[in-house]
């Protein structure tokens, strides 16, 4: 991987990580059409990477909720709610087998989905009468079903998690902010977790340090850029605007896949491969 890329693959995690428009989908999507193999131990490692990095601005963008919620854990609940809204993730994570997605063939589906879950915001703003600025536990089990979703590369995590706080009877913005937050814990469990296989796999000595660290600073400053924009637009403009984008995505590979493109794989699971871990 050269440095140009470390610096494409940077930028591509720090917008899609907080614009509802899937980060992952967008880094295999990206790799795929750079010609760069995405199934590699140090490949994962390095989107693992590119997540902690947009971490930082998480940190830095709620750094006073962050303080308020560690100092007063029990009037503040909002850490109490982050803990609950990790557990289906963590299930979805314990079940499923999302390896079987890697290869990307089921891309054009999953950002159609996408598409589909952020038309079906404007349309519950549109007819709800009333929302709530403050979470709950529904809205918080709500909103970690859906960031169990999306795990599924293509199904944008932000997206989907502020699909699950809308309907659930959250305000966009408040839904939007509970959103980012929720990302810390899960970017800190994947870190530990896949951190550790790599180190017992000797993964670390795979990745190319300097494109890497690149790729790192870049998706940090773009992701703090992007985290700003979303909660200044998230009440001001549909999110149809996202979907169209997506939607249009998602067709054009879908006609790539079933024609054959030699960029994409086919539109087929890989043989083998079943969706619950368990089976395999």
């Amino acid at each position: 991987m050269t440095v140009l890329q470390g610096i494409l693959l940077g930028l591509v995690q720090g917008l899609g990580e907080f614009l509802p428009i899937s980060s992952s989908g967008h880094l295999l999507l990206t790799r795929l059409l750079l010609g760069i193999q995405s199934d590699s131990g140090a490949m994962k490692m390095l989107d693992i990477l590119l997540h902690v990095g947009t971490l930082i601005p998480v940190i830095i963008v709620f750094w006073k909720d962050w303080i308020e919620m560690l100092r007063h854990p029990i009037r503040n609940r909002t850490l109490l709610y982050l803990f609950i809204a990790s557990l289906p993730a963590l299930l979805f994570y314990v079940v499923f087998d999302m390896d079987m997605f890697d290869t990307g063939w089921f891309l054009g589906p999953s950002f159609l989905l996408t598409a589909v879950l952020l038309l079906l915001i404007d349309a519950i703003v549109r007819h709800r009468k009333r929302s709530y600025k403050n979470v709950t536990v529904k809205n918080a089990l709500a909103m970690g079903f859906m960031q169990g979703c999306g795990l599924l590369p293509g199904i944008s995590r932000s997206g989907s998690t502020i699909f699950g706080g809308v309907a659930s009877g959250l305000s966009r913005k408040a839904a939007a902010s509970f959103s980012f937050m929720m990302s810390a814990p899960a970017i800190a469990a994947s870190l530990l977790v896949e951190g550790k296989h790599a180190l017992d796999d000797g993964l670390f000595s795979e990745i190319a340090l300097v494109p890497t660290i690149c790729g790192v600073i870049v998706a940090g400053v773009v992701g703090y850029l992007a985290i700003r924009f979303m909660l200044r637009i998230i009440t001001r403009i549909p999110m149809a605007w996202f979907s169209l984008y997506l939607a249009i995505l998602g067709v054009a590979i879908l006609i790539m896949q079933l024609g054959g493109s030699p960029l994409l794989p086919a539109f087929m699971p890989p043989e083998g491969m079943h969706l619950i871990k368990f089976l395999n």
